[in-house]
């Protein structure tokens, strides 16, 4: 079968490898289609870890692709939860069941943690083997398409989840990238009142206002926190940072009114400054999220329902083949591009 293999740092071929084989407790699934993340391009830049991983054993060379949807197509002889012909969306943690944060509930902080498509094969491939429990079947009126987006959507529905957000608030967003405008779908659907966006690329902020930012502000300007201030009156309830910079973040604590919080959602590259003395005197907090544990069925629901309409927020779809230079390359070239897809299979 074809899937997309990252051998080293600016290395990622599409070759044939062997078709996988499911083991206990898995399923094997033919993948529809795949989303193309920040992680993956961080990978495909930066490196992976090339130690194998504690629970998967697995090291590079090995197939990305974390955000994928598709057809259960066989199931091991033990499993019972799923069965042949349904349609999933992947919840791809890695987690070892057994730590404090494991049997809390708090998979997601597992001290092993990882991610199919980083550190065990993923979905940029014609079939991926995953663990029963991470399939979470699909409607039949949700796309494959939408299926694919589930993963993103629950990072930034999580995180709106476990901000202080409450209805009338007003917020902030910094970053219009694809976690950022989810974020942006998912404070409406929290029912936040005034919806800023700031980014540098005025072609995000465009599909910013289209899925309901109230106000959008590009983030070469040297007013910006004036900016907020002066609409907010004295600051926004919640500053979403989306975008793992130094500026975004200075913004973002210089944003929040008196009592205010600051919610990281994004990876930092590298360690940031903050200004503890802002948030003293404001008494305001700073918190971040990981992933996200135990939403896929309400994202799934609120997809299904249309209460997060996330298919605007996919900018192109493409071919396996293409997905270094029409995919990777240009989503690092490109920043009118928000959520790129690959079909893995033509059949």
């Amino acid at each position: 079968m074809k899937a997309a293999v990252w051998h080293d740092i600016k290395d990622l071929r599409v070759e044939e490898i062997q078709e996988p084989n499911v083991s206990s407790g898995q399923v094997k699934v033919k993948v529809e289609w795949a989303g193309i993340c920040g992680s993956d391009l961080h990978a495909y830049s930066d490196g992976l870890s090339l130690e194998p991983h504690p629970i998967s054993g697995q090291k590079p060379p090995l197939t990305l692709g974390h955000e994928f949807s598709g057809t259960i197509v066989e199931v091991a002889d033990d499993v019972t939860s799923r069965q042949v012909g349904e349609r999933v969306a992947i919840e791809p943690l890695i987690y070892c069941g057994e730590c404090d944060a494991c049997k809390r509930g708090y998979y997601n902080q597992c001290g092993k943690v990882g991610f199919v498509g980083l550190q065990r094969d993923g979905g940029f491939a014609e079939y991926v083997i995953i663990d029963e429990n991470m399939a979470h079947v699909l409607p039949e009126n949700v796309s494959f398409e939408e299926g694919a987006l589930v993963e993103p959507t629950a990072v930034s529905f999580y995180a709106v989840r476990e901000s202080k957000l409450k209805a009338g608030d007003s917020v902030v967003i910094f970053g219009a990238g694809p976690i950022g405008l989810l974020t942006l779908l998912s404070v409406r659907a929290a029912g936040a009142a005034k919806i800023i966006v700031v980014d540098l690329s005025e072609e995000r902020l465009e599909k910013a206002k289209e899925l309901g930012a109230t106000t959008v502000i590009n983030g070469m300007r040297d007013d910006i926190v004036e900016t907020i201030l002066g609409l907010t009156n004295g600051g926004v309830s919640v500053a979403y940072e989306c975008a793992g910079a130094q500026p975004t973040m200075t913004h973002a604590v210089a944003s929040v009114k008196q009592g205010g919080q600051v919610m990281a959602i994004a990876v930092f590259a590298k360690p940031i400054a903050v200004d503890m003395g802002q948030l003293l005197f404001k008494a305001a907090d700073i918190t971040s999220t990981l992933a996200y544990r135990h939403v896929f069925p309400e994202v799934i629901d609120m997809i299904s329902t249309g209460r997060l309409d996330v298919k605007p927020v996919i900018t192109k779809k493409i071919e396996l083949e293409d997905i270094v230079e029409e995919g990777f390359n240009q989503l690092i070239n490109d920043k009118k591009q928000a959520k790129i897809l690959v079909k893995p299979s033509n059949n």
